[in-house]
């Protein structure tokens, strides 16, 4: 039995939390199950918690900045967890990783580039794309039924063709769960080198890995691969603190990081967010024993809702995550038009998920399910669920 008890059902709604505000107009109403945007409902680590209200009762709240603690804690995290040493002149900080991406899209493309992605992909990474003007290209995994794959065959081909100057991988893979192996790393990494492609790796889910599974930090494998790397990570999802809108980005580069900078300048990043500072160095220096906890509880939540739905509901297949705290339901086997499927989960199964298309084309039928909630929450979703599709 370990220090925290993630069975402890927390009361968000009048916490203004966007997981949990419903939009009438929307179809949402607050008696749905609310297993969607990717933040956790437990109670961060009791240090962190300390932490902030310690930096609270100070009473000034100032321009900060990134103290020498803040510095070596990252580093010692990711030397201690991934064997990746860090030096402090690669280290960015943004408020978040989606800004971060946004502003690696503005730097090293110009407005009409395409910019290559592996759908279905977390969809914000299309949004920064294309909002800057600039063109998605897909090079769209190979489902089998069960895993995916990397299809590298169109992933050089795409680049090729499309004359593709930046790459953004997300490692671990939201919303499929694959965690990628150094075999699949270092093939993308030599097509990129041998056609001139900066990666963007999103890595903010590295700390969700599971049993049989290590995440490899891209930049770590090789010194040209370092080269041509813009590293994203935060602590938000390992700790969930995505409110505390504080990420770290790794660029060890000094032409790409000056690139990079200037755009941050032109868009006037200004001074860190003082709470998320003190937060993540909390976390890095003490949330370990948390977030150890909360791995193996959810990795239980990934046996149980599995379970589940091959006993209740063997229709919806869960594909089985290597990494993430998101499963991503294979829902096509119900009898529900696959471009209806989000619309039966709201309307009907009163659970709000995430929409399998809003990923990609390739997410038509699919469902993406957060599992960062208690198991009472999840086992009563899945009921609602199975309960809903029988009755078609």
């Amino acid at each position: 039995m370990g220090r925290y008890n993630f069975d402890e059902i927390i009361d968000r709604s009048n916490s203004d939390s966007v997981k949990h505000t419903f939009d009438p107009a929307k179809g949402e109403t607050p008696d749905m199950i609310s297993l969607w945007i990717a933040d956790m409902d437990f109670r961060s680590s009791d240090e962190i918690i300390q932490r902030v209200h310690e930096r609270c009762e100070h009473g000034v709240f100032g321009y900060t900045r990134v103290g020498e603690g803040y510095i070596k804690a990252i580093q010692s995290w990711f030397e201690r967890r991934f064997q990746w040493k860090l030096e402090e002149d690669w280290m960015i900080r943004t408020p978040g990783v989606v800004y971060a991406v946004s502003a690696a899209v503005s730097a090293f493309t110009q407005q009409g580039d395409a910019v290559l992605i592996q759908s279905p992909v977390y969809h914000p990474f299309a949004h920064a794309i294309e909002d800057s003007r600039r063109r998605t290209v897909r090079n769209p995994l190979l489902f089998d039924g069960k895993r995916y794959e990397i299809d590298f065959e169109d992933f050089e081909k795409k680049i090729i063709d499309e004359h593709i100057k930046l790459f953004i991988l997300c490692s671990p893979h939201n919303p499929i769960g694959r965690v990628w192996t150094k075999e699949e790393l270092t093939r993308m990494g030599e097509v990129c080198l041998k056609h001139h492609v900066t990666i963007v790796s999103d890595e903010i889910h590295c700390d969700f890995v599971w049993e049989g599974f290590a995440h490899i930090p891209f930049a770590s494998l090789r010194e040209d691969f370092r080269d041509i790397c813009i590293t994203c990570t935060a602590p938000s999802k390992s700790f969930n603190l995505a409110g505390l809108k504080t990420s770290n980005i790794f660029i060890p580069n000094p032409e790409i990081r000056q690139k990079f900078k200037d755009v941050l300048a032109l868009w006037h990043c200004g001074e860190p967010a003082i709470f998320g500072l003190t937060a993540c160095q909390a976390a890095y220096e003490c949330g370990e024993e948390w977030l150890e906890e909360v791995k193996a509880y959810l990795q239980e939540n990934v046996r149980k809702t599995t379970e589940f739905f091959e006993n209740e509901l063997p229709q919806i297949k869960v594909v089985q995550p290597e990494g993430t705290y998101l499963l991503w339901l294979d829902c096509r086997g119900i009898p529900v038009l696959p471009e209806k499927v989000d619309a039966f989960m709201l309307e009907k199964a009163k659970v709000w998920l995430n929409d399998g298309s809003i990923f990609g084309p390739e997410g038509v039928g699919f469902e993406r399910m957060n599992i960062g909630s208690p198991w009472k929450v999840l086992e009563k979703a899945c009921k609602q669920i199975a309960e809903s599709v029988k009755k078609l």
